[in-house]
């Protein structure tokens, strides 16, 4: 059997358009390619068009499109995908035009993001993104499919045609997003009673975010394997492709071992982000990502291999604005730099530390780093309390964590990790 015929998935064209505003256009093309890869898609063609602004009508030139219909035809392209949002009467108009099933960037996101989810949570939000994306689409997404004979929006049948099908679909459509709402709230009410609970607990909370593959599930399963519970059980599956990781996973991590003077901190692997990463994903995946926004600390997890890794930092960025997180304390961590010339790992600089997760090397020294961050204005005292001072006692509980507690004779003896200025005011 031939190479070539192993490969089991949908056959794509893929299509850029390069107006000089992207800053390195030939890597956007090299990222929609393995996008299509991650979506399990078989790229059998690239074809790009340097063009001053996009085309309203096509969004390439209406000379290129007869260009792209025949190299579909030549490499036997199933489906065509383009590397940015087309508007719905660009797609409808390229559907018509190429006679083929038509998917832009957010489209393909959204496929990819519907593959990997596997929580309830994750499926209503992921769903809710493709509805959102779906609706303002849906003339030429009918035309589409009716070449494919599919269907779409959770079953719905695409036989027949007309303004009333549309409005029937465009009911069903609303109908279910309605349904959707309702499940997130009772969803989103159930994370944020499990939130609560990890912040009463008064464990330092800290977020891994970073771009789509740069190692921050191999950075968490690292940290349990030396330092969590069951970590076998609860190790996350990480993987060399993008999106990997869709869900959001909460771990316990004691770098300190098992004792009772163990610094311990929450530690939550997130989705990764990616340039133009649509907005309807990251306003549908607002709970998950509430994970970041309530952190104590974030960990910023770059590839630093890739040689656009500068450009991906940016767009970690500019996603925490919108997150309203871009003021939370952070520490950088600079992956995969036993790829680059670098030799000597780990090397830590300030809040910076460069690593290499996958060969277990700074594993040790950034969870020392973060306990260190998270646990910078906390001390450790021993304080006896009289028996009428059982407010203090019970606030100690619920704001410190209470590492040993004896009930003796002249009142409560406690062993407390504390803020510093609560140790000031009550333990002196």
């Amino acid at each position: 059997m031939r190479e070539e015929e192993k490969i089991i998935g949908t056959k794509v064209l893929l299509v850029g358009l390069d107006t000089g505003e992207e800053t390195d256009f030939e890597h956007s093309m090299n990222e929609l390619k393995s996008l299509a890869e991650a979506a399990g898609k078989q790229v059998t063609g690239i074809i790009t068009q340097r063009m001053g602004a996009v085309n309203n009508a096509f969004y390439i030139g209406s000379g290129k499109v007869e260009e792209v219909r025949e190299y579909a035809q030549q490499c036997q392209a199933e489906e065509v995908i383009f590397d940015n949002t087309l508007t719905p009467s660009q797609m409808r108009n390229l559907g018509k035009a190429l006679e083929l099933p038509v998917l832009d960037r957010t489209g393909l996101i959204l496929d990819i993001f519907a593959l990997r989810a596997r929580t309830r949570e994750a499926r209503l939000q992921v769903e809710t993104a493709r509805l959102q994306y779906i609706l303002p689409r849906l003339v030429g997404m009918r035309e589409n499919l009716g070449r494919q004979g599919g269907t779409f929006g959770g079953g719905m049948s695409n036989k027949g045609a007309g303004e009333t099908k549309l409005e029937l679909d465009r009911r069903k459509i609303e109908h279910r997003m309605s349904e959707l709402r309702k499940e997130l709230e009772e969803v989103t009410r159930n994370r944020e009673t499990m939130r609560k609970k990890r912040s009463q607990s008064r464990i330092p909370q800290v977020a891994l975010v970073g771009y789509t593959n740069a190692g921050k599930s191999t950075i968490l399963n690292h940290m349990l394997q030396l330092y969590g519970e069951n970590s076998e059980k609860k190790a996350v599956l990480e993987k060399d492709m993008l999106f990997a990781t869709l869900d959001t996973n909460v771990r316990c991590i004691r770098p300190e071992g098992a004792g009772t003077d163990n610094r311990a901190f929450f530690l939550a692997d997130t989705v990764g982000f990616i340039d133009k990463l649509p907005h309807g994903l990251v306003k549908a995946f607002r709970s998950t990502l509430e994970e970041v926004r309530s952190a104590d600390l974030i960990v910023h997890v770059v590839d630093f291999s890739d040689e656009h890794y500068k450009q991906q930092m940016e767009v970690t960025n500019q996603t925490l604005k919108e997150l309203e997180a871009g003021d939370i304390p952070r520490i950088t961590v600079y992956n995969k730099a036993d790829k680059s010339d670098m030799q000597e790992l780990p090397r830590i600089r300030d809040r910076q530390i460069y690593m290499a997760a996958s060969l277990d090397r700074g594993t040790a020294e950034l969870a020392e780093m973060i306990a260190e961050c998270v646990y910078a204005d906390r001390v450790v005292r021993e304080v006896l309390f009289p028996y009428d001072k059982g407010n203090i006692v019970s606030y100690f509980m619920e704001n410190a964590t209470v590492l040993e507690q004896e009930y003796r004779e002249e009142g409560v003896w406690m062993r407390v990790s504390c803020h510093k200025s609560d140790a000031d005011k009550y333990c002196g």
